[in-house]
């Protein structure tokens, strides 16, 4: 699943994706996705095409918050938190820097 989210993502324009594998240092979930948006009109785009395209694959957003007002939304699929925001917002909040002890996941779609 989470080379498909990164295909998903890639495919509509998210810039920046990075991978960070959490196994080991959280029970909360495997794996963090982050990816930038540059607008709030398409923070709107990238979390409906994933939910739209994961849905057709069988999969389904466990929980959601945040929205493109906030220019953060988190996605939990259980393994997988998807975190997706304005590069202002992801350089306030620096999420790779507050889990720098997690491995970088080679990310070939984008």
């Amino acid at each position: 699943m989470l080379k498909s989210v990164s295909q998903i993502l890639n495919d509509k324009l998210a810039e920046d994706i990075k991978i960070l594998d959490l196994r080991g240092l959280t029970s909360v979930t495997d794996y963090f996705l982050i990816a930038t948006g540059n607008s709030q009109p398409h923070l709107n785009s990238l979390v409906e095409g994933l939910e739209l395209e994961l849905k057709d694959l069988g999969e389904r957003v466990y929980k959601k918050a945040g929205g493109p007002e906030s220019e953060w939304i988190v996605m939990d699929f259980v393994d997988i938190v998807v975190h997706i925001m304005t590069q202002e917002m992801r350089e306030f909040y620096a999420l790779e820097q507050l889990w720098s002890e997690a491995a970088p996941v080679e990310n070939t779609d984008g």
